[in-house]
């Protein structure tokens, strides 16, 4: 994989990712001025997690028509965010992003709340655009562009970690509408945290006191456990396996792990890289067939923190969570009072169930 690194308009970095050499040197002719932004973090004392406020991001770009998409190539009578005609795999910096590497100056403490600890929004937000084609999705991507993506992953992944700072780096992507995606394009983004995420540091406390206790690897005699009742299992290969938690809380939920142990996706063999392209693209196509109209769903890679995060790594085991917010033809699961007061999910399928109808999609 060929990587060229350019410049757009207001100084912000763009990537393009090619299997094959290309001469990569168109410029972006817009005036854009400097992006800046006015993030922080702040610390709930309450729950002992930090909290970003990006409030610039009210601007950005919101569902436009497709023949004004942003992420699409630029034509002579149009330049967008991608200066060049076409491209295969293209990886920006985001003009709105939530964190910035640029730094600005704050007091210690939101004023009037010194429990209330004041940073800035440090790290780095990209978008990254599968494909240049507007009217497609990653689940239509043929399986060697999936598994480029799974190598830009990667690489993203594994620089970003470098930066001074950066906690935890989280690849995803939002799919559909009803998810909340602003832009149609198929695009994930990647967030560079400046602290490990609560969903993170609490499993790690989790896999840390299961070693303590039973000797073992929480992650690995869960999938070891899966693998063997097969109940909840959607599909595997030879290197990984989707299933169906037994605690799922989303509707529609399926983790997919590696069948040897890997902390991050830097970490993936060739093997594990090609067999995970293939088998995602099996889910996702389950999940697009499920019903009559498109599975909205958030696509989330459970990494390690970084080397420099001071949170251990030896025992963590990188995994893709899917899950979706439709739980039946044309109805959607809400985060109401339990979930959004409580963070008490209530969950209206049940794992067994939903295992059952995604392995039977396949066959239709």
């Amino acid at each position: 994989m060929i990587t060229t690194r350019r410049r757009l308009a207001d100084d912000r970095e763009i990537l393009y990712f090619d299997r094959t050499p290309v001469d990569r040197t168109a410029t972006d002719t817009r005036d854009l001025p400097h992006t800046t932004t006015h993030s922080q973090t702040r610390f709930d004392p309450l729950l002992g997690e930090w909290v970003v406020l990006a409030s610039h991001r009210q601007t950005r770009t919101f569902l436009p028509p497709a023949d004004m998409c942003p992420l699409c190539p630029s034509t002579p009578e149009r330049a967008t965010e991608i200066p060049e005609s076409d491209y295969e795999i293209a990886v920006f910096e985001n003009r709105f992003p939530s964190l910035s590497t640029d730094h600005t100056e704050w007091p210690d403490a939101v004023e009037g709340s010194p429990l209330t600890a004041l940073r800035e929004g440090y790290g780095r937000c990209e978008v990254v655009c599968f494909t240049s084609v507007h009217d497609s999705s990653f689940d239509r991507l043929d399986p060697k562009r999936a598994r480029m993506v799974v190598d830009v992953w990667a690489h993203r992944t594994a620089e970003l970690a470098e930066l001074d700072g950066v906690g935890q780096v989280f690849c995803f992507e939002n799919h559909g509408e009803e998810i909340g995606v602003t832009l149609s394009h198929p695009h994930g983004q990647i967030y560079a945290y400046p602290f490990v995420t609560p969903r993170v540091a609490k499993i790690s406390a989790n896999v840390a006191e299961y070693r303590k206790a039973h000797g073992g690897n929480l992650f690995g005699d869960l999938l070891d456990a899966e693998r063997a009742a097969g109940l909840r299992v959607v599909a595997a290969n030879e290197e990984w396996t989707a299933f169906v938690p037994p605690f799922a809380r989303w509707p529609y939920e399926v983790q997919l792990y590696p069948h040897r142990r890997v902390a991050d996706i830097p970490d993936l063999d060739d093997a594990q890289r090609d067999a995970f392209a293939e088998l995602y693209l099996d889910v996702l196509g389950r999940f697009a067939r499920r019903f009559d109209t498109p599975m909205p769903y958030i696509a989330a890679w459970n990494q390690a923190p970084t080397p420099k995060s001071g949170v251990p790594r030896d025992d963590w085991w990188l995994n893709m969570q899917l899950f979706s917010i439709r739980r039946a033809a044309g109805k959607l699961k809400y985060l109401a009072g339990s979930e959004s007061g409580m963070n008490v999910f209530i969950s209206d399928t049940t794992p067994e169930t939903v295992a059952a109808e995604l392995r039977e999609v396949a066959a239709s």
